[in-house]
């Protein structure tokens, strides 16, 4: 397994741990920052096994496409929810927002796994 996706796997452990603490405002806030770094590392394990197989991707959003084209992730769009929910996470603070978040991350956990068994183990 590739450095990136021995982390990415680590990652989303880590998620799925946080994800069944009783939620308070501090398990919500940590669940996003957990997701948050499952997101950059899930793009970044994608970015890895893909230049392995000699093909490139170069951002989140074409890591995905091509991930998709691989048969590694079920739904392009689903993919791309996911990626709004971290761009409004990381670049925004709002108790609301945080709540819609937070009530979505099991879907997002969801597709997560699913990748990290799919990814190719080199």
């Amino acid at each position: 397994m590739s450095r990136a996706s021995a982390a990415f796997a680590r990652s989303v452990v880590r998620l799925e741990e946080a994800l069944r603490e009783p939620s308070t405002p501090i398990v919500r806030d940590a669940c996003i920052q957990r997701f948050e770094f499952c997101f950059e590392l899930a793009w970044k394990a994608i970015q890895e096994s893909l230049r392995s197989e000699g093909r490139e991707c170069t951002s989140p959003r074409s890591c995905f496409r091509e991930a998709f084209k691989q048969g590694w992730i079920e739904s392009e769009e689903a993919w791309t929810r996911l990626l709004a929910d971290r761009n409004l996470t990381s670049h925004t603070y709002d108790e609301a927002l945080a709540e819609a978040v937070y009530g979505r991350l099991e879907s997002h956990r969801m597709l997560l796994a699913s990748l990290r068994e799919r990814l190719p183990s080199e």
